[in-house]
């Protein structure tokens, strides 16, 4: 095997290496853009050795105008596949035939051409094809809550390598972000989300039901995870890489041990203990952002239960009261993003179906 490199630096080499002096010679001034964006661990940075298994190799995407891509584009691909190097450093560029639910793996190339993976594309159907809509129209803030993190980040992370059309650094500047109402909207309802079960695992343990316990401590340790990549403004990807995203966080060197010791707890004491240290922690770093008035960050007993909580309805109920968008003001309490009432992967993967759900608690 050769040498492991990244697969954003494979996919530059085999733009200005490989891709590049073709178009140059064989559609000279033609205007486009190339990148490496959408699925793939290599897209988030996230990728080793293990991913060139499958669906990795010398790979991106050529992005024409749509009158360009109408003309070009089978010529395009056709002039790749009998021109292109068969390795780029080392990587075969040839990979196994598109085949419905099937990946693609790399393979040796044939003598004649190259079935290669530089996806010819109109960049106005791929931007819509990925988010449900073309965001150089502008998103409201239902458009917003509709796209899976995930997806967002597929077009705001990877690598652009040559951006000639003009309009793939701007999509991805606009798209960096929330608007500040948006973010504070989903900020409340993540804070609602452990209110609602902050609780809940002293209650099991009390009831003798450690694995109860251990199972709503989880999902907490999900939430506050995912609530620690809102509060530093990071789109949190699926779960497969929630874990190597978060420890990217300025946060996780505090966090990584506390949320970890509450997973590793053997009694509820101890869990509790590290829970609450999270709680604290993440709601003072949410008073730092100054999206609403500062609530105090003290965790505190559950009515006159023995369990401790920070009551976090606090924190949404400030970040509510902090909204000034009417759009964002009449948006229904508690629902949420998409990825905050969703947990389907084939929901959350595709713009479509999560438009739909979308659509049907937050309407059209």
């Amino acid at each position: 095997m050769p040498t492991f490199v990244p697969g954003l630096s494979l996919a530059a080499s085999t733009y200005h290496e490989a891709v590049r002096p073709i178009l140059d010679a064989s559609f000279p001034g033609l205007a486009h853009s190339a990148a490496l964006l959408g699925p793939g661990s290599e897209v988030l940075g996230f990728d080793t050795a293990r991913s060139t298994d499958h669906d990795w190799g010398p790979r991106l995407q050529l992005f024409l105008w749509p009158a360009d891509a109408r003309r070009h584009a089978s010529d395009l691909s056709s002039v790749l596949a009998e021109r292109m190097p068969v390795t780029v450093r080392g990587w075969s560029t040839s990979f196994s035939p598109a085949e419905p639910g099937r990946s693609r793996t790399l393979r040796t190339a044939g003598h004649d051409r190259v079935d290669h993976r530089i996806d010819v594309l109109d960049l106005d159907g791929w931007l819509v094809a990925r988010l449900g809509r073309d965001p150089r129209g502008g998103l409201t803030a239902r458009d917003w809550l509709a796209v899976p993190t995930q997806l967002l980040l597929e077009v705001t992370a990877g690598a652009v390598f040559h951006d000639g059309l003009g309009q793939l650094g701007p999509v991805r500047t606009a798209l960096a972000w929330y608007p500040d109402d948006v973010w504070r909207y989903l900020l409340a309802c993540q804070w609602r989300r452990v209110a609602q079960e902050e609780a809940f695992p002293g209650r099991c343990a009390e009831n003798g039901d450690d694995l109860g316990s251990r199972l709503v401590t989880a999902r907490l340790v999900r939430d506050l995870m995912r609530l620690a990549m809102l509060i530093e403004r990071r789109y949190p990807p699926y779960s497969k890489w929630l874990g190597t995203a978060f420890a990217r966080l300025r946060c996780a060197p505090a966090l990584q041990t506390l949320l970890t010791a509450a997973l590793a707890a053997t009694d509820w004491p101890r869990r509790e203990d590290a829970l609450c240290a999270a709680y604290e922690h993440l709601a003072r770093a949410h008073n730092d952002l100054g999206l609403s008035e500062p609530v105090e960050p003290s965790v505190r007993p559950f009515h006159d239960r023995p369990f401790r909580v920070l009551a976090a309805d606090r924190f949404a109920d400030a970040t509510y009261g902090a909204v000034t968008d009417p759009e964002v003001s009449t948006l229904p309490r508690h629902v949420g993003g998409v990825d905050q009432f969703v947990d389907s992967t084939d929901v959350l993967s595709a713009a479509a179906p999560a438009r739909a759900v979308t659509a049907a608690l937050h309407g059209p």
